[in-house]
């Protein structure tokens, strides 16, 4: 890394919340972060924020976004869009996170495998109450 890149990342300097949801590709642009903010789309500790909310290292936010939910523990703190390689080590995705989203891709991909005008197999039809009894 070079020196450069090394003053993107901040270790004690506050970075507002919407900043920091754009800068590590949660969302493509700031003001679609704070719509989501705004929008109560977004919670810290569980609790709903402003976009102008300060992020700490180790805090936990709830996101409700087009590309699914999450819950991320907050690892760095960065004021400048970075790569996705380096975005994924500024904050960790909970294991009930992962696993939820993992369900949910498998439900939708059993929705597609069936073809709209055929009903699903019996099999089809034990996967998919097996999926929404394990939410």
């Amino acid at each position: 890394m070079c020196p450069a890149d090394k003053t993107d990342l901040l270790d004690s300097n506050r970075v507002r919340l919407d900043t920091w949801l754009w800068a590590v590709r949660f969302f493509k642009t700031r003001s679609l972060a704070h719509a989501a903010i705004e929008g109560g789309k977004i919670s810290v500790d569980g609790a709903k924020v402003k976009p102008s909310r300060a992020v700490v290292i180790g805090q936990s936010i709830s996101i409700r976004s087009p590309r699914g939910d999450f819950e991320v523990v907050v690892e760095g703190l960065t004021t400048k869009r970075v790569g996705a390689p380096l975005a994924n080590k500024l904050y960790r995705e909970t294991e009930q996170s992962k696993q939820s989203r993992e369900a949910l891709h498998e439900l939708h991909s059993l929705a597609r495998s069936t073809a709209p005008d055929e009903r699903p197999n019996s099999q089809d039809r034990n996967r998919i109450r097996k999926l929404k009894e394990a939410e």
